[in-house]
């Protein structure tokens, strides 16, 4: 376990699953993909001394790390739900966790945000996604929920779902 789990303890907020796999442009899953995650906690705190909003959860690391499973490539994240964080200008970011993903063949980690499709509202007025200049592929950005408190979301690194990136 490289870090799978961003619990300690009992945490504040829903608590979730994310499960998803990395594909490659012929739509294979790649085994040996490795994703590193970054979120606040179900208030929209980092576990940081910088955090000026208030205190951030003692119980949750705010950080994770999930290879992909070598038989299916599948990647999991037991984690809770993130709150919404002020963008610069004050406006509020739609929740979401920051992703960083590598594996072979990628020479520049890549990063990008994964979404929930159940906070449509908090979507539709995010400072980031309303940047995005194809609109019709917000949805890559997007984890279905597939059960209680179980979200979906994979990446396509190249293909008619690739993923967007972003470069930071």
């Amino acid at each position: 376990d490289l870090g799978r789990s961003m619990k300690t303890g009992p945490v504040k907020g829903t608590e979730i699953t994310i499960q998803g796999i990395v594909y490659d442009g012929t739509g294979t899953p790649l085994r040996d993909a490795m994703i590193e995650i970054w979120q606040p906690d179900a208030a929209g705190l980092f576990p940081s001394a910088n955090e000026t909003r208030g205190e951030a959860d003692p119980n949750f690391t705010g950080w994770g790390r999930s290879p992909g499973d070598m038989s299916t490539g599948e990647f999991t994240f037991d984690t809770v739900k993130p709150g919404a964080v002020p963008f610069p200008d004050g406006r509020m970011q739609a929740p979401h966790i920051t992703a960083w993903i590598v594996a072979r063949g990628i020479n520049i980690g890549l990063q990008t945000r994964i979404y929930f499709e159940d906070e449509p509202e908090a979507n539709s007025a995010d400072p980031i996604l309303s940047r995005i200049e194809h609109q019709n592929r917000i949805p890559t950005l997007l984890a279905k929920k597939t059960g209680a408190d179980v979200y979906r979301f994979d990446i396509h690194l190249q293909g008619p779902s690739e993923t967007i990136f972003f470069d930071i």
